[in-house]
Order: C-alpha cells, then sequence, then structure tokens
C-alpha cells in the first residue's frame, strides 16, 4: 500500500472559503455564530453541506438523531468506513471553528482525494454528530451518545430546551429527522480534528497537537427551592434563600476544584432563577456544575465531595436541594495505534506538535467506545472558545487539515 507523499496537502484557500461561507449562517451579534441546534439557522447549515458533498460525489444517510453521514465509496465494499467529522451546530455565542473546523476539513480531505484521484479500500464517511454542544438540549454530545449506546432514543427525544420545546418535536420540525436506526453503521476508525479550545498549542508554539486522551466529565444540574418573598419587607433571619444557597456552593465548588490540582477543574456557566424578579427572592435556583479531571478517581471523589457539601449548605439555611446528572463520561484513552499515525503524520509533514489531552469534551469520546478513535488538535488564540471571539489562522486550520488527510489516508488505504 503507497503511503501519501510528504508533499499531499490539502487546498487551504478553499477549506478556509468553506469556513467563511458557512459562518455567514446563523451569525452572532459579535462576529462569531449562534447556530444552537435543531434550529432554523442548523437545518440551513445542514442544507449548505449537503449540497457541497454531493457536489464532492458523496451520498447522504441520515439517522434518526439527525446525525448526517456522507460517504465516499471504496473499492472493496466489504470494507468498514474510516469515518472522520466533528459537529456544525454551536454555542449561543460561539465562534466560527469549534467543531465547524472539523467538518469542513474532513470535506476538504474528500475534495483533495477527488483532485488527485486518489481510491481507497475501505469508504469515506464525513459527519456531522448533532447536538454536540449541549448547549439547547442537555447533555452535550448527546447524538454520538446514543450511536455509542449511552443514551436511549426516547431518552434524547424527551430531551428539552429552557422553552420546554423536546428534542424529538425540534427534529421533526426542521425536517431533518432520518430513517436509519441510530449506531447501527460500524467503523473501522474515527478521526476528529479540532481547535484545542486551550492555550496550551499556542503557548507551547505547536502547530498539532496529538491528543492521547481525553479527561472525564460529569455535568451535575442543582435545583435549589426556597420560598419566594418580598426582599424588602423579609427580615433576613426569615428567609429562605435559595439564591444564598447558591453562592455558597458556587464558592465550594472552586474550592474542591483548588483542592485537587493539578489537572481539575469545576465551576458554573448556566443558571436560572425563577421567577427572575428584581425584588422576589428566588423560589428556585437551576444551574449547572461542570468537573472534569484526566483521573478517574479525582472525577469521582470530587462529585461525591460536591454533593455531600451542596446537602450540608442547603440544609443549614432550610433549603431543598435535589441533583441529576444530565451529562457524563469517563476519561478516554485514544487508540494508540491511530494516535501514532497523526504523530507520524505531523512527522512526515514536517511540523511541530506535541501530545496534549483534551480539556473539553467531543462526540469523539463516544466513538471510541464502539471503534479505534483520535483526535487532532489546532491552535486557537489566546485559548479562546466558546466565544464570539475565538480565532484561528488559516495556516493552522490548513495543518491540521493536511495531518488529517496522511493520517486517514493510511487507514483507509490507497489503492494503485
Amino acid at each position: 500500500m503507497p503511503a501519501p507523499g510528504e508533499n499531499m496537502r490539502i487546498n487551504g484557500e478553499r477549506l478556509w472559503e468553506s469556513l467563511m461561507e458557512m459562518a455567514k449562517v446563523g451569525p452572532g451579534v459579535a462576529g462569531g455564530n449562534n447556530r444552537q441546534t435543531l434550529t432554523d439557522a442548523d437545518a440551513e447549515g445542514r442544507r449548505l453541506f449537503q449540497s457541497w458533498c454531493e457536489a464532492a460525489g458523496c451520498t447522504m444517510g441520515v439517522d434518526k438523531m439527525g446525525t448526517m453521514f456522507m460517504t465516499r465509496p471504496g473499492t472493496d465494499p466489504e470494507a468498514l468506513p474510516v469515518y472522520m467529522g466533528s459537529h456544525l451546530d454551536t454555542q449561543p455565542t460561539g465562534g466560527k471553528y469549534d467543531g465547524v473546523l472539523g467538518v469542513l476539513a474532513a470535506l476538504e480531505v474528500v475534495r483533495t482525494m477527488n483532485d488527485l484521484e486518489i481510491k481507497t479500500k475501505h469508504p469515506i464517511v464525513i459527519t456531522n454528530w448533532a447536538n454536540e454542544e449541549g448547549a439547547r438540549f442537555a447533555p452535550a454530545m448527546l447524538a454520538s451518545g446514543v450511536f455509542a449506546g449511552v443514551h436511549s432514543l426516547d431518552y434524547a427525544y424527551g430531551r428539552t430546551d429552557l422553552e420546554g420545546d423536546s428534542y424529538g418535536a425540534e427534529l421533526e420540525r426542521i425536517g431533518w429527522k432520518g430513517e436509519e436506526e441510530v449506531g447501527d453503521r460500524k467503523m473501522h476508525a474515527y478521526f476528529e480534528y479540532h481547535i484545542e479550545q486551550g492555550p496550551i498549542l499556542e503557548a507551547a508554539e505547536k502547530k498539532i497537537g496529538v491528543v492521547t486522551h481525553c479527561q472525564g466529565l460529569w455535568w451535575l444540574e442543582f435545583t435549589l427551592t426556597g420560598k419566594e418573598a418580598h426582599t424588602g419587607s423579609t427580615p433576613m433571619p426569615m428567609r429562605v434563600n435559595a439564591g444564598l444557597a447558591m453562592s455558597r456552593i458556587f464558592e465550594m465548588v472552586q474550592e474542591v476544584a483548588m483542592a485537587n490540582q493539578p489537572d481539575a477543574v469545576a465551576g458554573v456557566g448556566q443558571v436560572k432563577f425563577t421567577p427572575n424578579s428584581r425584588n422576589v427572592l428566588p423560589g428556585k435556583v437551576v444551574f449547572t456544575v461542570d468537573l472534569r479531571t484526566p483521573s478517574q478517581t479525582k472525577l469521582d471523589t470530587m462529585r461525591a465531595e460536591i454533593e455531600r457539601r451542596a446537602d450540608e449548605i442547603c440544609a443549614e439555611i432550610g433549603v431543598g436541594c435535589s441533583v441529576e446528572a444530565v451529562g457524563h463520561f469517563d476519561p478516554v484513552t485514544f487508540t494508540p495505534e491511530l494516535v501514532e499515525r497523526v504523530r507520524k503524520a505531523a512527522d512526515t509533514l514536517g511540523y511541530s506538535h506535541m501530545d496534549i489531552i483534551s480539556g473539553a469534551g467531543h462526540d469523539a469520546c463516544w466513538a471510541a467506545k464502539v471503534a479505534p478513535t483520535t483526535m487532532i488538535f489546532c491552535p486557537c488564540v489566546d485559548g479562546l472558545s466558546h466565544n464570539e471571539a475565538e480565532e484561528i489562522s488559516s495556516d493552522w486550520a490548513a495543518g491540521g487539515a493536511d495531518v488529517l488527510l496522511h493520517a486517514v489516508l493510511e487507514t483507509a488505504e490507497i489503492v494503485e
């Protein structure tokens, strides 16, 4: 089997143009994107992606979670496909590259193969996983989780957003509910290319992150129940203040994370007060604690300590406290053989690289349960992500896509 030569590169200008064109769909208010899952903007982005893939000779499949699979055939009809991809959905104030880079770089790999008339034994599949972000429907990586058997389809369809709309109903509404059973597809391997979403590669002046592991995660949704009361006329000793309990839990979460250094993080990014009025003490507060670490022991002990201490805080104030785990995955070790192929590709291309652990969750975390899997990172400016100011360079984007091209071709087996 011939190996891709060191001069083989993707078309970096074409990749960048595709990224900028997709960024016009669901624009944000500050230069980024608001293309949340199962919105009209998501549907529009899907249609654009579909048109590009079909122009590149791919055929589309869509499963019952709305995940898109665009297939370039191989020469062996019995060979399992090599998958690559990420997601097109964004945060409410998301950037132009998080997830999108991995999907459109995968498309660019296929376009480059077409340009060079490269045939492979294994089919190639470009994947756009539905609802990776989890910003609208928790948990994150919902569709890939159903694909991997972590969640049931009924559970996923029943997830609701803050307006009470369900995943299943919204998937039907935008017209992207497919016929394929989720998880029926078998993979020879899965590659995911992504921006780092952290500052390590840029600080180290490395072009490529060779991702060896992904840290584990818990999303713990707390519901605190107090008593609505007038803020001006209710004496301090007679208050049952869910907001006060919340603030003390926030501080406690910070303490637990700091006590478990190094390699542990925790914080809160979403809060909902009820009734959310200036002069009414909240009767209910709902918020989600996000805690992550590559250590299974720390992951388990941090969750237990946060829940125990939250109960103590609420009991002292007289506030009710319930916790639901709305997102979870254990630390992941990616397939060593594929990791080495990424490392080899970077060496072949002459790109500086380093091993790195992913601080964020990705669809690759669930794909790793059902197939050999690995990831590739490129730097992002100041490590900024989940922010409209998220930025990368066209050179960084192309470098990681070059590595993806080489690693995928080695795995899919070039046919002379």
